[in-house]
């Protein structure tokens, strides 16, 4: 199917690839009539709008207003609570699309949007109060947002070691502090992690809450930082708010799927970038264009085959993920034991893994590609580059990833001990080797009297 798209940015020839260069074959042709009202929206609002908010670090709440516009807002949500009823691949195409051509803080935002939509939809076939949620998301641009991150724990987002909750007659007697959080002091509502009521020094032992605005104190114009500056990823502290929600879960596969598909999208919107800029810039002394230099070919050839990589090994899971879903069914979570899409988790680890790196590496060829001139604002692809690397380091970064993708594949999946539960035997019985007669004497006096210790409480 060929698209009919109008290319025009900022009243200029966009000059970025054409659809060529898209594996629009992934997709229906009610999702690509989609993309074309989203790339509208995008060239001719989000991302005009885009520039003025990263310089100023404000909040992209116009753009959320037009996403909302177009039903994006509850894109996943069941046609029967007023959402559009879409699925992964679609997620996925208007993550790309919109930080590709729109902006990629807005993306980012988007992006923790769904996902804690996500974990609503997790539990709303069977509690009234998150379907009203679900309902009020595009008719009052009721963003969402959510909370992982601990600043006690780094990456290892899956430790909320700095959070406390316990049951009260009201409901929940509640406290928590994040190192990270999208759109902090300016989201409707929030899905916090937390460990559970239960905590008995077991650390996988996790729920989540819904909070609203006016539950979470926070201070949004305190974020300032190098890349997507306008999405106000700020730390804040929740002080015993008492919220009566259930315990949710089953977010990670959704997240590195959509933050694979922005980066694709940053990564692709530099490449535009630098061809529209490539293209027109003529070196007059030998009557030549940059894009008519075989180098400059060589880097947007690498460019843009790495980067179709990642966007088909997006797109591929996606498929995945809407197949054994059943295209996004979420009744099928009546049973709170079904966890579908936790099986893709060894692949979503390497998506995001690739597709980060591909972003920060593109960004980087297009500035050499773009030269000097790459480094000026006018162009955009500072904005680009900058964005570029932050893939990288959101949780779970890079190098924990490649990590987890490595041992599992040489020692098998019990061997991740993600809460750190399973007892190292080889290093143990190293280290007691290290120890003298009377040390060994000591630590087994220490060792019983915790036994008894626990025994007689």
């Amino acid at each position: 199917m060929k698209m009919h798209i109008n290319n025009n940015w900022h009243s200029e020839s966009f000059g970025g690839l054409d659809h060529d260069f898209d594996p629009q074959w992934m997709l229906t042709p009610a999702q690509q009539q989609l993309q074309i009202q989203l790339k509208e929206k995008c060239t001719t609002i989000l991302r005009p709008n885009a520039k003025e908010f990263d310089g100023h670090r404000i909040y992209p709440r116009k753009n959320i207003e037009v996403l909302a516009s177009l039903g994006l807002l509850g894109l996943l949500v069941p046609k029967k609570w007023g959402g559009l009823g879409e699925n992964h691949t679609c997620a996925a195409m208007v993550v790309e699309t919109i930080a590709r051509y729109g902006c990629p803080s807005t993306a980012m935002c988007y992006i923790m949007h769904l996902l804690a939509t996500t974990l609503v939809l997790l539990q709303a076939e069977s509690n009234p109060e998150l379907q009203r949620l679900l309902q009020r998301l595009d008719r009052d641009v009721f963003l969402g947002t959510l909370s992982y991150s601990d600043p006690t724990t780094g990456s290892h987002f899956w430790y909320p070691l700095s959070s406390q909750v316990k049951q009260v007659a009201e409901g929940w007697n509640f406290f928590q502090k994040a190192s990270w959080t999208t759109s902090t002091g300016l989201a409707d509502w929030y899905l916090v992690e937390t460990v559970s009521s239960e905590f008995k020094d077991k650390d996988s032992d996790i729920s989540c809450f819904v909070l609203y605005a006016d539950e979470m104190p926070a201070e949004p114009e305190n974020w300032d930082a190098l890349d997507l500056r306008g999405n106000q990823s700020e730390t804040f502290l929740v002080d015993h708010v008492t919220i009566p929600v259930e315990q949710i879960d089953e977010s990670t596969p959704v997240f590195l799927l959509l933050l694979s598909a922005c980066n694709n999208g940053i990564a692709m919107g530099a490449i535009d970038i630098a061809k529209g800029h490539t293209t027109k810039k003529k070196h007059q002394d030998l009557g030549m264009r940059v894009a008519d230099y075989p180098a400059i070919q060589d880097y947007f050839g690498e460019a843009i085959s790495e980067t179709n990589c990642s966007r088909c090994f997006t797109f591929s899971l996606a498929k995945r993920l809407d197949k054994i879903t059943h295209n996004c069914d979420w009744s099928i979570h009546k049973d709170s034991t079904a966890k579908p899409r936790a099986a893709c988790n060894s692949w979503l680890w390497q998506l995001k893994f690739t597709a980060t790196k591909t972003a920060e590496s593109v960004c980087d060829k297009m500035l050499h590609a773009c030269g000097r001139t790459g480094f000026m604002k006018g162009l955009e692809l500072e904005s680009y580059l900058q964005d570029g690397k932050a893939g990288w380091l959101m949780a779970p970064n890079n190098q924990v990833l490649q990590q987890l993708v490595g041992k599992t594949a040489l020692l098998g999946g019990k061997s991740l001990n993600l809460w750190n539960q399973s007892v190292n035997e080889k290093a143990l019985n190293s280290e007691l080797k290290k120890m003298n007669n009377a040390e060994k004497k000591q630590l087994a006096t220490k060792l019983l009297t915790e036994i008894a210790g626990e025994i007689s409480s």
